[in-house]
């Protein structure tokens, strides 16, 4: 298929197909105006609730940006120009309040037209360092919160290609910072290199590795290559005056990470051989412990290449894994280790043990606790108390331990043991808070800790803070949220003893804005934010959560936007836009978590332009596939979410908004999936919108979504889940979208374009739309526009038109 500026295949009324020249479109005004409205900053508040940073930025990039230089290796995109992934987000604005009172100021210093990212508070939150890319590389500045104003340090000399690349010092007088080699090798053009060679790989009989399909891989020697100089970099000590000193010699440095008390820097690098079917973090890796002087500690940990793991999502590596710094201490280490090989199947008491090893590092380490469960991890509290996390995915079950780290005889108490997919008896997050060494640990007195949690029910969300004692796990609720016109979200708390927290309030037509509770008090919240709605024309929309039960029995949900033009007894056409999600039994799968209350926020990927349109709109639309016991939900997927599909038409049918026979369904990643399954078996639709999805499921043969068996082990499922594999019975009108640069695992550009030819072979009416430079997400301006445009030309070609939209009743289904 040759390759355009942007190629869009076109389903025409003659049925006939061609391939159209077009350019990039806009949406109609009515949708244009809620894409193009402002983004409101994002804020980053030192701990104490009083000093502000507001970041802007714009809702999209440019399609020039989009289309700069960018090499994909390893699981990396990176721009090798400017040494920094060729993804990143920037803010082009920054702001400070002083005080909680007071108003947002501009900066002194910023540059023009900055880019900036990797926002990081100083140890001391006195100033905030970030990166500024320009043309040519990345440079590191330092905002000074008091002074309200900025400066450069480096010049464009940092290497960020595989994350942030500086370190604060304990003191907030310097940092460590990765820069580029001022030798490095140059590049090769992949397209001009003349081969030495074939590339070979290598399998060993009985040595497997199921792994998934990782995009971005490297690919040949060339490849290693690149990917070895642009990860190489110097370590360098650069203070607040921009004075810098060689700290350690060049490497392939992956993450740096300073102990509590500052005195130890856990440093890994990503070592050889370089693998072609995994990503970088699953390279051979070495961490090394050394001190302030760079002087070698000792040798913490060396991992070798991880192609082959056993088969399963809770399969994990043998050794020392989840390597971190104890918070509660100055300078100790944690890991886990598995106890059953890393392997899920086998049948153990005890999955994993907690290890620590204390400075200066040497020995074995004390063991602190067994997990049942896959461990996850510790929030740690003092020399008697610290709470561990384990999980197991396939019971989607978590327990939590309170244990005393000081005496590993002592039997740890377990406080929960629970499905983590059972929102209703979420019984919240442990509250944390600063201690000495800047890191965050349990707020306890004596034996009580708090938590905060969503207080998701039958009838509603209302968020709440308790206080529990860990010895009795008896709870006292302290405060719980009485808003029932608005939504109010427990940020953080602030200072327990004070009883602030920061809290977010929000409703359908109120902008999110935050706020300083007090809950000791019970006074009115202190504002601290006054976001203004950017969305009026839909402010007023009727919405509402509307709850219905499928032909099982289980209760489903959706939210119901009506046009903002509605008229009583009029009847309109329906967009239903979903995401099926897997449970492990009904009575979580039945949960609802929707309120009317939250703000109508029209993002990107959205259905909701379409009530200026006069759709109506059910949007989240509950699709959950629900497999309990030994049955998987993958063995009656097709069957529930037909299912899910017509309790849901059929329920917003009988509030008499809708004209049934013209109702469209749309979804993204494997929302597409389930849209182009639900055209295949079913005849509920007269028009579907996919978009990055995937659809023939023998191309990800070693699992898929929630699914970790094998194409061997269920042939069947792969077979019948695989809508490519029931292209004949596709009849009903479908839009294709998939960006041309998607790294999403499983997702690559090929589905939608097999897919395609597939139905174009066999006469279905559908377009494809390929949208450059664009990933699994979609970030050019040109392109989101163009993509609304597509799909407001879609509904209003076979919603709206009678001559043009198929009869769903002559359409072929199985």
């Amino acid at each position: 298929m040759k390759k355009i500026i942007f190629l869009i295949t076109l389903f025409l009324s003659t049925l006939t197909y061609a391939q159209e020249n077009v350019t990039y479109q806009k949406p109609t005004k009515e949708i244009l105006e809620l894409a193009e409205a402002p983004l409101a900053p994002n804020i980053r508040m030192d701990d104490q609730g009083e000093n502000i940073v507001f970041l802007y930025r714009s809702n999209f990039k440019s399609i020039e940006t989009l289309s700069e230089k960018e090499m994909r290796l390893g699981g990396l995109r990176i721009n090798p120009k400017t040494n920094i992934n060729s993804r990143q987000t920037y803010f082009n604005d920054i702001k400070v309040r002083l005080g909680r009172n007071s108003n947002e100021t501009t900066i002194n210093g910023l540059p023009n037209n900055g880019r900036y990212a990797n926002f990081s508070w100083s140890p001391n939150q006195k100033m905030m360092a970030f990166t500024n890319t320009v043309n040519n590389g990345v440079e590191l500045w330092i905002l000074d919160i008091a002074l309200k104003s900025a400066k450069k340090i480096t010049q464009a000399n940092l290497n960020a290609n595989t994350g942030r690349p500086f370190s604060w010092f304990k003191d907030s007088k310097s940092l460590l910072i990765k820069t580029l080699l001022k030798n490095k090798k140059a590049l090769i053009d992949t397209k001009t290199a003349v081969p030495t060679g074939p590339t070979i790989s290598i399998s060993e009989v009985g040595k497997k590795a199921q792994n998934r399909t990782y995009q971005d891989l490297l690919k040949n020697k060339t490849d290693e290559h690149n990917f070895e100089q642009l990860v190489l970099s110097e370590l360098q000590k650069v203070d607040l005056n921009g004075k810098t000193s060689l700290w350690m010699k060049s490497d392939m440095y992956r993450s740096i990470s300073f102990s509590p008390d500052g005195n130890y820097i856990m440093v890994t690098t990503i070592e050889k051989p370089f693998s072609y079917l995994v990503p970088y973090f699953r390279f051979p890796s070495k961490t090394n412990i050394y001190n302030t002087k760079a002087n070698l500690i000792t040798t913490a940990l060396e991992v070798p290449l991880i192609e082959d793991l056993p088969k399963g999502f809770m399969a994990v590596r043998q050794g020392k894994r989840n390597l971190t710094w104890r918070d509660d201490k100055p300078a100790t280490l944690v890991w886990a280790e598995a106890l059953d090989a890393g392997d899920p199947e086998k049948e153990v008491d005890f999955r994993d043990q907690v290890f620590e090893l204390k400075a200066p590092f040497v020995g074995n380490g004390k063991p602190l606790i067994k997990t049942i469960g896959r461990f996850y991890d510790v929030e740690w509290g003092n020399d008697n108390t610290a709470i561990a996390h384990d999980y197991w995915w396939n019971t989607r079950n978590t327990k939590s331990y309170v244990f005393n780290p000081s005496n590993n005889a002592s039997k740890p108490i377990m406080i929960y043991d629970r499905n983590y997919q059972d929102r209703y008896s979420d019984p919240g997050a442990f509250v944390t808070k600063r201690n000495q060494f800047g890191r965050y640990t349990l707020d306890l007195v004596g034996d009580n800790a708090y938590l905060r949690g969503d207080g998701y029910s039958e009838k509603g969300k209302f968020p709440f803070i308790d206080e529990m004692n860990l010895k009795t796990k008896k709870t006292e609720r302290l405060y719980q949220s009485k808003l029932t016109d608005k939504i109010e979200d427990i940020s953080s708390a602030i200072d327990m003893n004070k009883g602030e927290i920061l809290v977010r309030i929000e409703s359908k037509n109120e902008y999110p804005n935050y706020y300083i509770r007090n809950i000791k008090k019970k006074i009115a919240p202190i504002p601290l934010t006054q976001f203004k709605n950017p969305f009026n024309s839909i402010q007023n929309v009727h919405k509402e959560v509307i709850k219905y039960k499928r032909d099982d029995g289980l209760e489903l949900s959706g939210t119901l936007y009506l046009p903002t033009n509605y008229q009583e007894g009029k009847k309109y056409p329906m967009i239903m836009w979903a995401y099926p999600e897997e449970f492990k039994d009904k009575g979580s799968a039945g949960q609802n978590t929707k309120s009317s209350n939250e703000f109508t926020y029209p993002w990107y990927g959205s259905p909701i332009y379409w009530v200026t349109k006069g759709y109506v709109v059910l949007d989240d639309a509950s699709f959950p596939i629900v497999g309990e016991g030994e049955e998987e939900p993958n063995d009656t997927f097709i069957k529930q979410l037909v299912s899910n599909a017509k309790a849901a038409i059929d329920a917003v049918d009988n509030l008499g908004y809708i004209n049934r026979e013209k109702v469209a369904v749309g979804g993204h990643s494997y929302g597409a999936f389930m849209t182009a399954n639900l055209l295949s078996h079913s005849n509920l639709f007269a028009a579907g919108i996919a978009r990055s999805g995937a659809y023939n499921r023998t191309l990800t043969p070693f699992g898929f979504q929630s699914e970790e068996r094998n194409y061997w082990e269920a042939p069947e499922i792969y077979y019948n889940m695989s809508p490519f594999m029931h292209a004949d019975t596709m009849k009903t009108p479908l839009l294709l979208i998939h960006g041309e640069a998607d790294n999403n695992s499983g997702t690559y550009p090929l589905q939608s374009e097999r897919y395609f030819n597939a139905l174009k072979g066999l006469g279905a009416p559908v377009r494809l739309v390929m949208l450059p430079k664009e990933s699994h997400g979609y970030r050019a301006k040109e392109s989101v526009l163009h993509m609304l445009w597509e799909q407001d030309q879609w509904l209003e070609k076979h919603l709206k038109n009678d001559a043009s939209t198929i009869n769903k009743k002559e359409s072929i289904k199985k």
